[in-house]
């Protein structure tokens, strides 16, 4: 992601089809928090949005387990999965506690994301910082040329920059940003695209978008599929401006989707059954 304008993240507002797709999503959204049930049953469907949510990580990340094996699990120690499903679950319960820090350093949030995410699972001195020059990346789902360990500083920087001057941009376009900026650089060795799609979710959090959480993009990611998922990114990383926007699109897209999982929810609380 590269612009000179100088409200950078702003200025792709104007990428053709992004507009549309911003306009999609605050009226997605406007529509399920208007909905009756968010009156007085809004922690549920919050509490309902993260299992959801943790669960459609999880598929983009290997661990394809239905929302009910998700639900019941309480040990997620053992094989690789139940350790996926488990990393998933603990990054979006700490999302939220996270809000506050983002905007003043959201290094350091990234740094604590990763640590809540690896949970002893890597060696200690490779968790919560960037990877070193030399060292390996496990993202088998993200083929796209691995940058340098010093151009991953830079752009990590850069990043931060934009995050803490805050601008006008969208938050549809800064959550995009964020998410494919980390899918692309990996700068972590391990759980580098659940810990992006939980930026991307704190973003659309801390935004004032989704402040209840109830619209959880994981969940739109998981439905578009593992293969749009890589197919969206390489067109961000490609750097074109029709690529990023069909990134930033297909990350609306994925919001809406989560969106009408929350409806669904809201619909079958409204009718007793869940």
């Amino acid at each position: 992601m590269s612009t000179t304008a100088s409200d950078p993240l702003a200025a792709l507002g104007s990428l053709p089809g992004v507009p549309d797709a911003v306009d999609s999503v605050r009226k997605a959204v406007d529509r399920v928090y208007g909905h009756r049930v968010m009156r007085r049953r809004s922690n549920e469907v919050t509490a309902e949005a993260a299992l959801r949510g943790s669960r459609g990580s999880a598929v983009l990340a290997g661990a394809d387990w239905n929302l009910e094996e998700v639900r019941r699990r309480t040990d997620f120690s053992g094989e690789d999965e139940a350790r996926t499903v488990g990393a998933a679950l603990r990054l979006t319960a700490e999302a939220g506690q996270l809000l506050s820090v983002w905007r003043q350093s959201p290094l350091r949030v990234l740094a604590r994301l990763h640590l809540v995410a690896a949970g002893g699972a890597t060696p200690d001195d490779a968790v919560g910082r960037p990877r070193l020059a030399g060292e390996a990346v496990d993202e088998p789902l993200i083929e796209a040329p691995l940058p340098s360990a010093g151009e991953v500083a830079g752009r990590l920087e850069g990043l931060s920059r934009l995050i803490i001057a805050g601008g006008s941009a969208p938050a549809l376009i800064t959550a995009a940003v964020v998410h494919g900026e980390l899918l692309a650089l990996r700068p972590f060795g391990s759980h580098n695209g659940l810990v992006a799609r939980t930026a991307e979710r704190i973003v659309l959090i801390g935004s004032g978008l989704d402040p209840k959480s109830i619209c959880p993009a994981e969940v739109g990611h998981a439905e578009q599929g593992r293969a749009a998922y890589v197919a969206a990114l390489e067109g961000y990383t490609a750097g074109t401006p029709e690529g990023v926007a069909a990134w930033i699109t297909h990350c609306g897209r994925s919001v809406e989707l989560g969106v009408r999982e929350s409806t669904a929810v809201c619909e079958a609380l409204q009718r007793g059954a869940a």
